[in-house]
């Protein structure tokens, strides 16, 4: 009894670019030495990652990398809306402005008189307005301070002199 061969059909669309050994990576030269490369888009680029740095400063610019603002924890962020004296020309014509939640900076012109209620305002806008004719009404001064973060350093020990007892000189053959 014999029996007949049979041939199987290779799949060619299992990998493109077949018979050159690229596993369906289209033409050798793209998959060349691509060991590291690894991932897509913004894959593996960390905040400290040199690898894409030139398309995440394309993206979102210089102020993606480094610390923004106040980084230690112990230090509170005033967090008072502001307003210049200039902005508030702009906005409104003349009389009574309440701006209970801001605080009056002194950026800017004032010509017309204001009655301004705030939170808070500071010399030189107060200086403006009644130099305008007008008056800032403050509810109450508050003083910001950001409180100073102690570290946990070693403290120094103070240093302590020892104390050497000075000998007498012995009179010796006397």
């Amino acid at each position: 009894m014999t029996f007949k061969k049979i041939k199987k059909r290779k799949k060619s669309s299992r990998y493109h670019g077949r018979n050159m050994g690229t596993c369906g990576k289209g033409a050798r030269k793209k998959a060349k030495g691509s060991g590291h490369r690894g991932g897509k888009g913004m894959a593996g680029t960390g905040k400290r990652a040199d690898q894409k740095k030139t398309l995440v400063l394309k993206l979102y610019g210089h102020g993606y990398f480094g610390k923004q603002g106040i980084t230690s924890k112990g230090t509170k962020r005033d967090k008072r809306d502001r307003i210049n004296v200039g902005e508030i020309q702009e906005k409104y014509k003349s009389g009574e402005v309440n701006l209970s939640s801001y605080k009056i900076l002194g950026d800017g012109e004032i010509k017309n008189k204001f009655i301004i209620t705030a939170q808070s305002a500071s010399k030189s806008a107060i200086e403006k307005v009644e130099a305008a004719g007008g008056k800032i009404i403050v509810k109450e001064i508050i003083e910001m301070k950001t409180p100073l973060v102690e570290y946990n350093r070693k403290k120094e020990k103070p240093k302590v002199e020892k104390i050497v007892p000075v000998e007498k000189e012995k009179n010796i053959g006397k």
